[in-house]
């Protein structure tokens, strides 16, 4: 069957902060000049923000610029930052240490990033953004010289033999003159654009982070609106980079979750384990106590900072957002950047529609006069110096926070995170407690409550580039680490008369991409599941 197109000025792939920003941005320009620019956005999740996870505590800065009326329009602001607290955690103690200047959060909010984003769909559609939600884009199309000419969501209705079903559909061509993928971090379509147009040459490799979170409605004398607290230290070990959040909304809920560097060493570590296991901290336990956990959810994070920022146009489209990384370690935040860098794009591609639209270069040109660069560049050096470990990495922050001011003459460079598994042999296994039902939890009941659902007939969207490696190399050497490092139980060891092989619980997937990135020989490719698949997230 042939697959029907429709075509736009822009389209745009992700309805996130930078892709719906984008899209606002485009529209307000359109309707300022009088001219009529068609935009379209492609959401994979089943809803604007049924795929959006984030902390999150939200700076407004970008909000203030793109929509200055928004509190008049309602956005959900709703918890006014109150107070920071910067806690070190040993094994039963807490000791508050000076919350870095980075980590000041006066002026920003606690927020749903999923609201947020189900609000700026709003407002985009509002302009005319026409946005179709659960159509996952699967394909980059381009044009006989090369430049791209749209994408294309993926056929429905194909069984997991990889043959059709009686409800087979094939998938929908949206063509543009100019395309922006803003598909967050590890997007599928923008990994194969860095390979065809050789993006990331000359820069460092994208470093990441696994973030899980849950949300919990817990007793209200224990709730305290505003109030922002952050960990390091216990349970990971001094080598480990990662630590923990709690933010206190509105209507006495409490955004929980805990952050690992996806450049750890040890095998046996798991993420998900280290976040139940800090929960069950006597300073963070009674937080907890009594209270009902409602969401959980987990994705990947950029970290790698401003030496890691690919090529981002190239014939017929642009890289915004997380796709390209413009998250701010140091601050733990990423959507104002995000958004920005959604704006200035679309202020260069409305430009350039009556002219030559074959690569809109003015929008890196004025990103790096932006103050996103300033702001990047200024940081570039903290997340790189935790290679030194704990203890050096914060005497680096210091140095490079009051000292040098982040004007320091020198750049640290990043390393692929695939690369940093010692083998099995080398590391001790980490015992784990069990969970107690209480406080912590097992990955099945956390993945019921991602409400995540995946069409069953249909070929996985986790795919091994050599189904034999998993065991042959995974299993034998760094022993299955995929089993520890999904926070959704989706990659299992069995054995068939004492004889392993990995099974793939894909129906599990939150869409993290964690495994797309740690795997130890990148031998396992994560791409699009029918559109609407996935997690559903609620006010994460």
């Amino acid at each position: 069957m042939a697959r029907e197109s429709m075509a736009y000025d822009v389209v745009i792939v992700g309805a996130g902060p930078a892709g719906l920003s984008a899209a606002i941005r485009l529209r307000q320009r359109a309707q300022e000049s009088g001219k009529d620019v068609s935009v379209c956005v492609l959401e994979k999740g089943s809803e604007v923000g049924a795929h959006i996870l984030s902390g999150a505590v939200f700076e407004p800065r970008s909000l203030n610029e793109l929509i200055p009326d928004w509190r008049e329009r309602e956005a959900p602001l709703n918890s006014p930052a109150a107070e920071d607290r910067f806690l070190y955690l040993t094994r039963n103690r807490a000791q508050r240490l000076p919350t870095p200047p980075h980590m000041n959060n006066h002026g920003n909010y606690i927020i749903s990033l999923g609201n947020l984003c189900r609000w700026l769909g709003k407002q985009a559609e509002e302009l005319g953004v026409e946005i179709y939600p659960g159509f996952a884009a699967a394909e980059v199309l381009y044009h006989d010289d090369g430049r791209v000419r749209g994408v294309a969501t993926g056929d429905v209705g194909i069984g997991k033999d990889g043959h059709l079903t009686a409800s087979h559909q094939p998938g929908l061509e949206l063509h543009s003159r100019q395309t922006l993928f803003a598909e967050g971090c590890r997007g599928s379509l923008t990994k194969t654009l860095f390979e065809r147009f050789d993006l990331r040459r000359g820069v460092d490799p994208q470093t990441f982070g696994i973030g899980i979170k849950e949300l919990w409605e817990i007793d209200p004398t224990r709730h305290k609106q505003g109030t922002i607290v952050h960990t390091i230290g216990w349970p990971l070990d001094a080598r480990t980079y990662g630590g923990s959040f709690l933010y206190h909304l509105e209507n006495n809920q409490v955004a929980v979750g805990f952050v690992v560097g996806l450049d750890y060493a040890n095998p046996y570590l798991s993420p998900f384990e280290e976040f139940q296991r800090f929960k069950t901290h006597p300073a963070i336990r009674a937080t907890f106590e009594g209270g009902r956990r409602v969401a959980y959810g987990a994705r990947a994070i950029n970290e790698g900072g401003l030496q890691s920022i690919p090529r981002l146009t190239f014939p017929g489209g642009a890289l915004i957002g997380c796709a390209a990384g413009f998250v701010n370690v140091p601050k733990i935040k990423g959507s104002h950047t995000a958004m920005k860098s959604g704006m200035i794009a679309a202020e260069a591609v409305f430009e350039a529609l009556d002219g030559d639209m074959a690569e809109v270069t003015a929008y890196p040109e004025r990103l790096r006069a932006s103050w996103v660069w300033d702001e990047l560049k200024r940081v570039r050096n903290i997340r790189p110096g935790f290679r030194w470990g704990l203890w050096g990495g914060l005497v680096n922050a210091g140095l490079e926070t009051y000292v040098f001011r982040g004007s320091a003459p020198w750049t640290l460079r990043h390393h692929p995170d695939h690369e940093a598994l010692k083998p099995a042999a080398a590391c001790d296994p980490i015992q784990y407690p069990k969970p107690d039902g209480k406080v912590s939890f097992d990955r099945l009941s956390s993945v019921f409550l991602a409400s995540t659902a995946h069409e069953e007939n249909q070929p996985s969207h986790l795919t091994l580039k050599d189904p034999s490696v998993p065991i042959s190399v995974n299993l034998m050497t760094y022993d299955a680490p995929e089993q520890r490092f999904c926070p959704a139980g989706v990659y299992e060891i069995v054995r068939d008369n004492g004889v392993p092989r990995l099974q793939i619980n894909a129906q599990n997937c939150v869409h993290c991409k964690t495994c797309d990135i740690k795997d130890p020989t990148q031998n396992i490719n994560w791409v699009t599941p029918e559109g609407g698949g996935g997690p559903n997230y609620p006010n994460m």
